[in-house]
């Protein structure tokens, strides 16, 4: 068989290895951009109650890899991605009596949605004045996800240090 190959036309085996090369391509970019939309993160049942609250969001044009993964690198992005959805199915297959009803960002999760927050909002965090926690969900914690997403602690006054030194936004009054 690997002499009939090597017996071709040679233009004909580049034409045909170019032409796979470039649906692989495609067909790969289409998969990853698929694992990045709602309707995928939607199909694990954990993912419910959290996909409906997003749909109903003034988020819900975005793809849920927008907020919830990193994107200094794709290495970085892809990287964090299977990491991810590696604990998501491990916890897809222990049963939804283990599974909490809210879910909740790990810390390096909040970094990255922080991040993300910052990236897609910069302008209005320098036009705005208000206080500010450690992270954009200590305050916006029902965004995109509703009310239901709340934890106690986001009714608690803040912890002496917590906002920032310019309380109040960065806008100069003199």
């Amino acid at each position: 068989m690997f002499k009939k190959i090597l017996a071709m036309d040679k233009r004909l085996l580049l034409f045909i290895g170019v032409f796979a090369g470039i649906i692989v391509s495609v067909a790969t970019v289409k998969t990853l951009a698929y694992t990045d939309s709602p309707d995928f993160c939607s199909s694990c049942h954990i993912m419910t109650e959290v996909h409906e609250s997003f749909a109903k969001s003034n988020h819900a044009e975005l793809a849920c890899g927008d907020c919830h993964l990193p994107h200094e690198s794709l290495v970085k992005k892809y990287t964090y991605k299977a990491k991810s959805g590696m604990s998501h199915v491990y916890f897809n297959f222990i049963g939804d009596e283990k599974i909490p009803k809210v879910l909740h960002a790990s810390e390096n999760t909040d970094e990255v949605v922080t991040e993300n927050c910052i990236s897609c909002h910069e302008n209005t965090l320098k036009n705005v004045s208000h206080d500010a926690k450690d992270n954009c969900t200590s305050c916006h914690q029902s965004v995109p996800h509703g009310k239901g997403f709340k934890t106690e602690d986001y009714f608690k006054p803040p912890k002496p240090g917590e906002l920032l030194e310019n309380k109040g936004g960065t806008m100069n009054n003199g």
